[in-house]
């Protein structure tokens, strides 16, 4: 059995804000780094495989369904 020490807290509404707002600041830089990742993957692969521009399309058409099934999937 562990010892657990509890504390209650007392914080101001500005505190709280705060810390929201550095939560949703963090996560906005997680996904904006996800999204360069899949990007330069998608750029990688049309360089290598010389894509042709419908093809480059249709890759990122395709990554963009990927994207909007996985945003779905969350709510």
């Amino acid at each position: 059995m562990r010892n657990v020490e509890t504390r209650q807290m007392t914080t101001e509404p500005e505190a709280i804000e705060y810390m929201l707002t550095a939560a949703r600041m963090d996560e906005r830089r997680n996904r904006a780094e996800v999204m360069a990742a899949r990007l330069d993957i998608l750029a990688e692969k049309i360089a290598i495989h010389s894509l042709s521009r419908e093809q480059a399309a249709e890759m990122v058409r395709d990554e963009a369904m990927n994207i909007m099934h996985q945003a779905q999937e969350l709510h």
